[in-house]
């Protein structure tokens, strides 16, 4: 157990500051993910094995939503699932971080695997909102197309900004990290996505809680399309 602690406690100090990170992300997913990154670190697991396996936590949850009537039961497994897949998409960067073991190729991975993430997330949504939902009206199968359409957009800007900032003579630094936009930011953090599917048992508390985190993206995607591009500029 000393030895664990050890571990741990490298990580924690090889890790990147929490600028530009919710509560979810700073006190849940994080700690989460450098918890499961110092049991890989112990057996001497790679990052990329890591990213693999957060992957076979998510894909086949977001398939059950697709294809499994709605339930507690199914809810509770489908949200366990993509709350660790999440955390072990923290643990892949903190055990590079950690073992100073970073790669492009790694790297690479970890960014596809994100964005097929996000992708296919808002799709099975729209398959179980058509094939189990009682929709108010059909205007609702909407919802997880624009829900997809913000998410990638933040997604790929934000890692879109943060490359061409390096090229970018002048460009903002980003601000310090605050409280209240740690409290702003949780609408649009994946991790409480995640949580949110914990809920899918329930149709009218799951569809009323996506299309308010749905709204919360949009919001976003604008302010952050507009601070994006003065910073470049």
């Amino acid at each position: 157990m000393s030895d664990f602690a050890e571990v741990f406690r490298h990580l924690s100090a090889a890790q990147k500051p929490p600028k530009g990170a919710s509560l979810y992300t700073v006190f849940v997913n994080r700690p989460a993910g450098r918890f499961l990154a110092a049991l890989a670190y112990r057996v001497g697991a790679t990052p990329n094995q890591l990213t693999v396996l957060g992957a076979l936590f998510t894909f086949p949850a977001l398939a059950a939503v697709a294809l499994l009537p709605p339930g507690p039961g199914m809810a509770a497994c489908v949200g366990a699932a993509l709350v660790v897949g999440f955390a072990l998409d923290s643990a892949d960067g903190q055990l590079a971080r950690g073992q100073r073991s970073g790669s492009p190729s790694g790297e690479w991975l970890d960014h596809v695997l994100d964005c097929v993430k996000i992708v296919t997330l808002h799709l099975v949504v729209l398959v179980s909102f058509y094939r189990f939902f009682t929709l108010p009206g059909p205007v609702f199968l909407l919802a997880p197309m624009v829900f997809q359409l913000a998410a990638v957009v933040i997604f790929f800007g934000g890692i879109l900004t943060e490359k061409l900032k390096w090229r970018t003579p002048g460009a903002a630094p980003a601000g310090a990290p605050t409280g209240l936009r740690s409290v702003l930011l949780l609408p649009v953090d994946y991790g409480l996505t995640c949580v949110s599917f914990l809920l899918l048992g329930s149709q009218q508390v799951f569809l009323v809680v996506y299309c308010a985190l749905l709204a919360a993206h949009v919001l976003f995607m604008g302010a952050f399309l507009v601070k994006w591009f003065r910073e470049l500029r």
